[in-house]
């Protein structure tokens, strides 16, 4: 069973082709993966401009298939579905992979399949690794910050969530701070390196408290104070900020996984999401016992290959979409509220 796998919500610009037998194991062959990074476009801005990234999926997406067809040595005709992400994201950029990924299951009489985003981060992990269903996972983006049971291909329970902000927003906004470029996560990462990670006490919201939600914004918002006193041109404070902040998340993380863990036991805890490329964090969390499963660094950030899985998952399961689905700028997950 081969999908093809489109993927436009934000900044990447993406497209994958993937395999796997019939059945519902796990662990596929990527036969394609292209992605075009718009870095470039949004870095003057110090963030992602909706518009731009809407514009440059448009320009780009019809090359990135043939590209990936190529890649795979396959034609259309060769697919068993073509999925693409269907929401939550910048609406602009969801339209243009949708209505791409339904013209071409239309011309070439292919199942349509709408992923939503973060169910590609939660089964991107059982495209490379042995992971049976249930699992614990913590998805961490610049848009999402979550904890949920992972039960099969649409069937989550989620026990926290962000009460505020993601805790990628808060190294984008961290590395903003500090002037050190766009995207943030892995800016702060390496600015971290050979820091002193006491030097800067910073709250750690919701730590030690019942149940598995998030807050960020306390934390965002203490170094910012810390930044305004810092010594202009200090290399050094900078590294001891960002190291002391990365130790904060994780003690956070560590915290609200520990308790998910105690009201949902689960032998393996999987990390995904952009800021699952964090090394750092994932140590922290190997700590816990449980056996810690993570992406690629590759397929950490957003890909067509984990939307291609998804849709695969999906597929096999005999799940797929009409040509009248809307795209969403929200999708949740789980029912909105925490099972906790």
């Amino acid at each position: 069973m081969r999908v093809m796998g489109i993927e436009t919500s934000c900044d990447e610009t993406a497209v994958a082709i993937v395999e796997a037998p019939a059945g519902n194991q796990p662990v596929g062959n990527i036969l394609a993966n292209v992605v075009y990074s718009q870095l470039t476009e949004h870095r003057r801005f110090g963030g992602v401009v909706p518009e731009i990234a809407a514009r440059a999926h448009l320009e780009r997406l019809d090359g990135l298939v043939a590209e990936a067809l190529a890649e795979a040595k396959l034609d259309l005709a060769d697919l068993d579905g073509i999925a693409a992400t269907g929401g939550p994201g910048l609406i602009g950029g969801v339209l243009v992979g949708v209505m791409t990924a339904k013209a071409l299951a239309f011309a070439h009489d292919k199942p349509f399949l709408a992923v939503n985003h973060l169910e590609g981060h939660a089964l991107s992990v059982r495209l490379t690794e042995e992971v049976t269903f249930p699992y614990l996972l913590l998805l961490v983006s610049g848009g999402h910050c979550q904890l949920l049971t992972v039960r099969g291909p649409g069937d989550f329970v989620r026990l926290g969530t962000t009460i505020d902000d993601a805790v990628g927003e808060c190294f984008d906004k961290t590395a903003k701070l500090l002037g050190l470029g766009f995207p943030g996560g892995p800016a702060v990462e390496r600015a971290a390196q050979g820091g002193d990670p006491q030097r800067f006490p910073l709250p750690r919201p919701m730590w030690k408290k019942p149940g598995c939600d998030f807050s960020f914004s306390g934390l965002k918002t203490a170094v910012r104070q810390a930044v305004e006193k810092l010594p202009k041109g200090d290399s050094r404070a900078i590294a001891d900020l960002c190291a002391s902040f990365q130790r904060t998340v994780g003690d956070v993380l560590a915290d609200r996984c520990a308790n998910a863990l105690a009201m949902a036991p689960s032998d393996t805890l999987v990390v995904a999401g952009g800021v699952a490329a964090n090394v750092y964090l994932r140590r922290r969390l190997e700590a816990l016992g449980p056996r810690l499963v993570a992406p690629p660094i590759k397929l950490c950030t957003d890909n067509g290959a984990m939307i291609a899985w998804a849709g695969l998952e999906r597929l096999r399961l005999g799940h797929t979409d009409s040509l009248d689905f809307r795209p969403r700028p929200r999708w949740p997950l789980a029912p909105a509220e925490a099972h906790a």
